[in-house]
């Protein structure tokens, strides 16, 4: 299917309208690339969330405790390699941040499996109860996480050689966030060669349209929807990671907190889209930076704005469900 570049056209026009603003084209430079990293870093935490919406129909106001699980995970697996994460050497911090990444995908998924069959499960279909026993499933993993690793705030520090920036000529660009584009863009091309080019992608996206028939061809549906609810829960461990690691701290919230930001983003986007997911992502997190740099005040309803202006334009999203 062809791309519609109006959307890409809009990031850009968001960029180009934002660099006389912003004073200089420096400070412009840094500001978009902060945004940038950022909008690919809450890509990888909202594409699992698209993920499960666009191919169950599932609407998940619980995906923020996947979050926060992840996020705690590395909190305990870097604190228990806290050689390793202080290490000047490079290999060393990849090696303890990738075990981050892969104990807080991996707890996540496990909860996932827990979550969709004991909450998810008995609702398919019923979009109000899904918000509401799913909103509670997330108010309970919060509780249960004050119970395992505290209320308090828990630093988390960025591994030794991930601190600093790197310098091209006036434009500071930090390390870590480099590395959370190219997480992020392996994300995007992963998901979509996943669902484009693969059998189970296939299969995926035929259980939505025609269950019954596909069940009749000797495949289990149900299995399929299973897997694509826990990789929407590994997905969201993993941007919760980077998040925690970006903010540098920890709390039981930081699920919550996000959450709204992650359903703006796939309403912008197109409920199910993940080329869409990740437009809208860029958008939030530019937008975000530009505001909280020109105008401080009207950062806190800037994403709002910036929701109902798309809508305004396109009521169903930048890209329709069938953009994926």
């Amino acid at each position: 299917m062809k791309l519609d570049p109006k959307p890409l056209a809009l990031l850009a026009t968001l960029m180009l309208l934002a660099l006389p603003l912003t004073g200089s084209p420096s400070t412009w430079a840094n500001l978009t690339l902060a945004g940038l990293a950022m909008g690919l870093i809450i890509f990888v935490i909202a594409s699992g969330l698209t993920l499960v919406f666009g191919l169950m129909d599932v609407l998940n106001f619980g995906h923020g405790v996947f979050i926060a699980l992840g996020a705690f995970t590395a909190t305990t697996v870097m604190a228990t390699l806290s050689p390793w994460a202080g290490s000047p050497d490079v290999l060393p911090n990849l090696a303890v941040l990738a075990l981050a990444c892969s104990a807080g995908m991996a707890v996540a998924a496990a909860v996932g499996v827990v979550f969709e069959r004991v909450l998810v499960r008995p609702v398919y279909g019923q979009h109000l109860k899904q918000i509401l026993i799913t909103m509670g499933g997330m108010i309970i993993g919060e509780e249960l996480i004050k119970a395992t690793w505290g209320a308090q705030l828990i630093p988390l520090p960025l591994p030794e050689s991930l601190r600093g920036i790197f310098l091209l000529g006036d434009v500071a660009v930090e390390r870590f966030r480099v590395l959370a584009c190219v997480i992020g863009l392996a994300v995007l091309v992963a998901l979509l060669l996943v669902l484009n080019r693969t059998k189970i992608g296939l299969l995926i996206r035929a259980g939505v349209q025609d269950r019954e028939m596909v069940e009749a061809l000797g495949y289990r549906i149900r299995r399929l929807f299973v897997g694509v609810f826990v990789a929407g829960a590994a997905l969201a461990g993993l941007g919760g990671v980077l998040w925690a690691l970006v903010q540098q701290g920890v709390e039981p919230q930081i699920g919550a907190k996000v959450n709204l930001l992650l359903f703006i983003v796939i309403i912008i986007g197109g409920l199910g889209s993940t080329v869409g997911c990740l437009v809208g992502a860029l958008l939030v997190g530019l937008v975000a930076n530009y505001v909280g740099f020109i105008a401080p005040k009207a950062a806190l309803f800037s994403n709002i704005a910036l929701m109902v202006t798309v809508l305004m334009w396109r009521p169903q999203g930048l890209y329709p469900v069938g953009a994926k």
